[in-house]
């Protein structure tokens, strides 16, 4: 066999591969959609996006699901508020500052903290974080806006953590050296020209771990308390959309419309983490010369 078909017959392995990915994901996508729409017969498409009740056991059922929109939402909002400081600064801190043995401690801390599956951290949410949110400020429960924001951000931050600290490496060594050479401060020079000069990357980690943070399920169906309601203050209760398809999709009797309803939350989740993903790929490739430009 000759290298020329050697390389056809890979070329192929590879098309087979991607098109059986792709394959996969529009079936997936099909299905979603089939089961989800036959709601909007039963209930309007405002009615279903902007309705306050919840009540798909009650007759007749309720199913908008404009609370669990404001509680994925606001987690997502809270948890960012804690994981995108501290993701940029440890990608900062391990890129630039660290010295090498403290960098690679901080990053196999950062990769296990990725590598934990998302029941553990909902276990130490309702274990630990629960009682302690109770006790501190008196309330009924630990299982908030504010233990469920607090999780997610430990799971955000390897994401965006990671995402950018590879944004911060792949600026060029020549930037740094010239800004040390024109007189500038370390500070100065993370400042003015690593930062600018990564911004793309480092938008398109914030993006990515907003996603992660607005899809997670297991963490939000453990701690975030299962309110199907507006909150109030930040330690509200409140049941994220996927909290709400994880909690009741096996109750759902098969082909109700509380079952549909399920489904095309479903479909308002996708639609959201489409969203965030395009922003990414839009900031990725409308900032790439930033830095430079800036420079």
């Amino acid at each position: 066999m000759t290298r020329q078909q050697k390389e056809i017959i890979i070329k192929g392995l590879f098309a087979i591969v991607a098109f059986v990915s792709v394959m996969i994901l529009t079936l997936i996508v099909v299905f979603l959609f089939r089961e989800g729409i036959p709601i909007f017969r039963e209930v309007g498409l405002s009615d279903f996006l902007f309705g306050r009740e919840w009540y798909p056991t009650y007759d007749p059922p309720s199913y908008g699901i404009w609370p669990l929109i404001i509680g994925s939402f606001i987690v997502t909002i809270f948890a960012c508020l804690i994981a995108v400081p501290l993701g940029i600064l440890s990608a900062v801190y391990i890129s630039e500052i660290a010295p090498p043995a403290v960098r690679e401690i901080m990053k196999s801390i950062i990769e296990l903290l990725a590598g934990l599956p998302s029941v553990v951290l909902g276990f130490f949410g309702m274990v630990i974080v629960a009682p302690w949110l109770q006790e501190t400020f008196d309330l009924p429960t630990g299982l908030n806006i504010v233990n469920a924001s607090v999780i997610l951000a430990l799971m955000a931050v390897p994401t965006i953590s990671s995402i950018s600290e590879d944004a911060i490496y792949a600026v060029p060594q020549e930037f740094k050296e010239a800004s040390y050479a024109l007189g500038a401060t370390k500070f100065e020079t993370i400042v003015r020209v690593i930062m600018p000069a990564a911004f793309s990357g480092i938008s398109t980690a914030v993006i990515l771990g907003m996603a992660r943070a607005i899809g997670e399920t297991m963490v939000v169906l453990m701690v975030a308390g299962g309110a199907a309601s507006i909150p109030e203050s930040i330690f509200d209760s409140v049941r994220p959309m996927p909290a709400s398809i994880a909690a009741e999709m096996g109750e759902a009797p098969f082909g109700s419309g509380h079952y549909h309803a399920l489904f095309a939350t479903g479909i308002v989740l996708f639609f959201l983490t489409l969203v965030f993903n395009l922003i990414a790929d839009y900031i990725s490739h409308k900032f790439k010369e930033v830095g430079s430009a800036t420079l």
